[in-house]
């Protein structure tokens, strides 16, 4: 394994390659340099686990150092050397993002133990880094879970387009989780350190609109008691989020097909415009082209929008998503609640996919919630469902697959009957072993076998 690698920038050139000796001694690959600049371009060039740098440089100012470490790569831990004196001033570094700060003349101990600590939590931070790639490549995508064919694709279009500055438009049925998905592109691009500000297009009128969107100068209209700023202003070098895109007025729709164009906003009242610098997400439940055949929604203003679309199926078109999504939810509000709720069980896994899921994602959400809170169990049962998932005929006709009420088994051998609850639970699962046997409660060897069995 190779030896951890260090960066030490100090001008005090003596100094520098002492406290290099003392950490070369203890197994760390040190690179010295002299200057702000140099450690910087050094910095670039190689990657390092931990860098040191001194407050005071010919060329800079550690501070200003330590924020163009900080802004190269966030999980670089800076540790500061400072003189006597300015204490304060490594305070203030600590709070800009240094791991820690020591004072010169360096003590060889402390600054092994110091460094060692450092490159350990370095290692630590991109070991989960790893980890939560590990777990984003096969389950989801900065919040969003699932591992249905559907929402891979969805996942592997977010990973392309969120580096971009692409515009991006958000497709899908209320609840399919529209929102996560712009944060997701927002904190996955180069803007991720810039404000995310969203908007709800069709909670507000045309007027209040405008103002909401581009802002208004004092005495813009009555009740216009001061400036106010706009969200595109607010949302300045960041990402703005048009939710509901598709309620948006005509009138509105001219000024924002303007700003698009011209990257600059006027407020209501004024005649100065001001240059901005947004990424545009927007999102929407209507179909934005039959909008357009129908007159409600420009259609240059929809091709501006949808440079790319990402679309979020609804949840009854994967079924295999359920029990994932459920068991993710059990876990966020059992934390949340303070409960020991490991999991549920199998009947209360059936109900659930069973049901249609008309609000999608952030129905079962909630429902997950409820449970999670009025549950007295360490596993959720069949007791802790609410009313409308206890097997009422009306859900169980609206999600059950055709012949699997207990009519449709009328007159076929068990033998027959466990085939076709093993084919409809792997249907239900897109295939996945793993999750169709725990939704079965039997092993996965016994899974296996059936299958064989049952030529499935």
């Amino acid at each position: 394994m190779p030896n951890p690698k260090v960066l030490l920038i100090d001008d005090d050139v003596t100094h520098a390659e002492i406290a290099g000796e003392a950490l070369s001694r203890a197994d760390y690959d040190v690179t010295l340099a002299h200057s702000g600049g140099d450690g910087l371009r050094k910095f670039q060039e190689n990657e390092f686990d931990c860098v040191l740098t001194d407050l005071r440089l010919p060329d800079t100012d550690g501070m200003e150092v330590l924020r163009k470490l900080k802004a190269n790569d966030a999980d670089v831990e800076v540790i500061i050397i400072t003189g006597f004196g300015s204490v304060e001033k490594a305070v203030e570094a600590l709070q800009l993002g240094a791991y820690s700060f020591l004072e010169k003349p360096l003590n060889r101990d402390a600054l092994r133990n110091t460094v060692a600590k450092a490159v350990e939590r370095r290692k630590l931070s991109l070991a989960n880094q790893d980890l939560r790639a590990l777990v984003d490549e096969k389950f989801g995508y900065e919040g969003i879970v699932g591992s249905s064919p559907a929402m891979q694709q969805v996942f592997s279009r977010l990973k392309q387009v969120a580096p971009t500055d692409a515009r991006v438009l958000v497709t899908g049925e209320n609840g399919t989780g529209k929102e996560l998905v712009a944060r997701a592109l927002h904190f996955n691009s180069r803007r991720r350190q810039g404000p995310l500000v969203a908007v709800n297009c069709g909670a507000l009128t045309g007027g209040v609109l405008d103002s909401e969107l581009f802002g208004h100068v004092k005495g813009a209209f009555t009740g216009a008691l001061k400036d106010h700023m706009g969200k595109f202003e607010a949302a300045d070098n960041g990402t703005l989020f048009l939710d509901e895109v598709g309620e948006m007025p005509l009138e509105t729709q001219v000024k924002l097909l303007r700003v698009i164009e011209n990257k600059e906003v006027t407020p209501v009242g004024s005649n100065t415009a001001r240059k901005i610098d947004v990424r545009l997400i927007s999102a929407t439940n209507k179909n934005l082209e039959e909008q357009v055949k129908k007159g409600l929604f420009r259609e240059d203003l929809y091709f501006r929008l949808k440079v790319v679309q990402i679309h979020l199926p609804a949840l009854r078109e994967r079924q295999g998503d359920i029990p994932l999504l459920a068991q993710n939810f059990v876990r966020e509000f059992a934390r949340q609640y303070g409960k020991e709720i490991t999991g549920m069980d199998q009947a209360v896994l059936s109900a659930l996919i069973a049901h249609p899921w008309p609000g999608n994602v952030r129905e079962l959400r909630n429902t997950m919630e409820e449970m999670v809170v009025l549950s007295q169990g360490k596993v959720l049962a069949a007791a802790d469902l609410p009313q409308s998932l206890r097997g009422s005929s009306s859900t169980t006709a609206a999600a059950a697959p055709a012949g699997a009420g207990l009519g449709g088994l009328v007159g076929m051998t068990m033998e027959q009957i466990e085939r076709e609850v093993i084919r409809q639970a792997l249907k239900a699962n897109e295939g996945n072993r793993e999750r169709t046997a725990k939704m079965l409660a039997i092993g996965e060897r016994t899974l296996y076998r059936k299958i064989k069995e049952y030529g499935l």
